[in-house]
């Protein structure tokens, strides 16, 4: 058997692995994240529930969109509050993420509705589609805000949308089709769910080829029923026409910042882009510290509290 059949029979049985793999671990991977628990949380040092940053809150739910699965909520209503405001988390974490800044939005006399995306924290739903579904979702959770206001005459005026990662990714593509979202702000979102499942691809496999991602699609496609070229938030945000503020940390690798200067440059106006010099994906807020929390209340109070 001469050298080059030899190498030519190897890469076929290497490529035939990979495709085994990723056929049958990529849709696992993809449409069910690890749900992250308390325990991250508490190693850290942070908070794990509104009672512990002395904020009164309902523990509640909410049903999906599909009509079946409930969302895990908190609700934080503030003292005289000016407007609302609801926050997406990011893949694999749910709404103990969001603590922090529901409490700085609190003081600022914000509502705050937190809530665990479907296959997430405490809530239901057997799989995640990053948005496609998701947006739905976004619809149902203002929904609900309405209904306080018109069933316990709670105030919650206009409403704008937190999301980071995944969330923001989701907040896009809400507001493209939810008229009653008033100001959106996007820190670390992708641009399209295809650009970024080849950058994890190539992190986690060192290996560049599309085919695997679209044997990964495909099979996670029939079982999701969803269609992943349409989870685009860079096609949503020429439809949105309500402030957006794009947030990226510089030094992102898990989610590149040019996604976000791209969504800045598709999106309509009003809009702004701040890029955290030294942020890495995950800790945007502790690196920006009080200018990341100045900015984004003032984005939201420009916007929220205009006529």
């Amino acid at each position: 058997m001469s050298i080059l059949l030899i190498i030519i029979l190897t890469l076929l049985a290497f490529l035939i692995t990979c495709s085994a793999l990723v056929f049958v671990i990529g849709p696992i991977m993809l449409l069910n994240p690890r749900r992250r628990g308390e325990q991250f949380y508490q190693h850290k040092g942070l908070p794990i529930s509104p009672s512990q940053l002395g904020l009164t809150f309902e523990d509640v739910r909410f049903t999906a969109s599909d009509g079946e699965s409930q969302l895990s909520a908190w609700f934080i209503p503030a003292e005289e509050p000016k407007a609302t405001i609801i926050y997406l988390h990011g893949v694999a974490d749910n709404k103990m993420s969001g603590l922090l800044l529901a409490k700085v939005w609190h003081d600022h006399h914000f509502n705050v509705l937190i809530y665990d995306s479907r296959a997430h924290g405490e809530s239901g739903g057997r799989y995640c589609t990053y948005g496609f579904h998701e947006k739905f979702d976004v619809q149902k959770a203002i929904d609900y805000l309405l209904s306080l206001d018109k069933e316990k005459n709670i105030f919650i005026g206009k409403i704008g949308v937190f999301g980071t990662s995944m969330g923001a990714a989701i907040a896009l593509q809400a507001a493209s089709i939810e008229p009653r979202i008033s100001a959106i702000v996007s820190e670390a979102s992708f641009a399209t769910l295809r650009q970024v499942t080849v950058d994890y691809q190539k992190r986690l496999l060192r290996l560049p080829w599309h085919f695997l991602r679209n044997i990964s699609m495909k099979r996670s496609e029939a079982i999701a029923q969803f269609k992943h070229r349409q989870v685009s938030p860079l096609s949503a945000v020429s439809k949105i026409h309500v402030p957006i503020f794009f947030i990226h940390g510089i030094e992102d690798h898990f989610i590149k910042y040019q996604y976000s200067q791209e969504l800045f440059i598709a999106a309509n106006e009003p809009k702004e882009l701040w890029f955290v010099a030294s942020a890495k994906h995950s800790d945007v807020h502790d690196v920006g510290e009080k200018e990341y929390e100045v900015r984004i209340v003032n984005f939201y109070e420009r916007w929220l509290l205009s006529k």
